[in-house]
């Protein structure tokens, strides 16, 4: 059989053909890294447990490199009503600089302005986890609790690790965590194996979620992963 003449382009299909030339390549989304909020309390008896996270917070950078990345900001209170913040930092070396330059002083704890600025921060931009570290609750549980829920509704879990065996302390955090979806766990004072276990696990979370916890399989991800309610419940 003879070939049929080609019909000729018209004009409209040429420029259709020209302006589908025109748009760019789908290309598929980057993965973005997992934003965490760290704050820790930086009163006077939390000196040496400063040291000890300062020299653990590496660990939540290592679990989430190979899912995504990580970025952390560095949240703090001590002495008479200070609070402070940093930007959310990418890399473990530079926030370790940042909290070798804070030195704990006596205050009061103010869980309530982490709290806070976690909310504030979760409603520019998700937040994926809220990191508590501290051994003692001084404020009005109920507001406390108020913000944790706020919190929970913006599904970002407060992960509270409490050092100490404090019970004021012990029964507020697990209000928090349970109110907001996320997980109380107790270390003991100076033990950097159970704190760096918590960390990795939390960094797992933060950058994977549930299925990064489930896979890390450690006694420190088994704690948490106890405690949070099933993906989509």
């Amino acid at each position: 059989m003879a070939n049929l003449p080609a019909k000729p382009v018209t004009a409209a299909v040429a420029a259709f053909l020209k302006q589908a030339d025109s748009v760019p390549a789908l290309r598929p989304v980057a993965h973005r890294p997992g934003r965490l909020l760290f704050a820790v309390d930086a009163t006077a008896s939390r000196q040496a447990g400063w040291d000890l996270a300062s020299h653990l917070q590496t660990e939540m950078f290592q679990a989430a490199a190979g899912l995504g990345g990580l970025e952390v900001s560095l949240a703090y209170w001590r002495g008479f009503g200070e609070f402070a913040a940093t930007p959310f930092i990418a890399d473990a070396a530079t926030l370790a600089r940042r909290m070798a330059e804070v030195t704990c002083l006596g205050g009061r704890t103010q869980l309530e302005r982490a709290l806070r600025h976690a909310v504030n921060e979760a409603a520019r931009a998700r937040l994926h986890a809220l990191v508590l570290v501290g051994d003692a609750v001084e404020e009005d549980a109920d507001t406390l609790c108020h913000l944790a829920g706020q919190l929970g509704v913006r599904g970002t879990p407060v992960f509270a690790f409490q050092e100490g065996s404090d019970p004021t302390a012990g029964t507020v955090m697990r209000q928090l965590a349970r109110l907001s979806g996320g997980a109380h766990a107790p270390f003991g004072a100076g033990s950097a194996a159970a704190l760096r276990d918590l960390l990795r696990a939390v960094g797992a979370f933060a950058a994977g979620g549930h299925a990064a916890l489930a896979r890390l399989d450690t006694a420190g991800a088994r704690a948490l992963l106890a405690q949070l309610p099933a993906p989509g419940a």
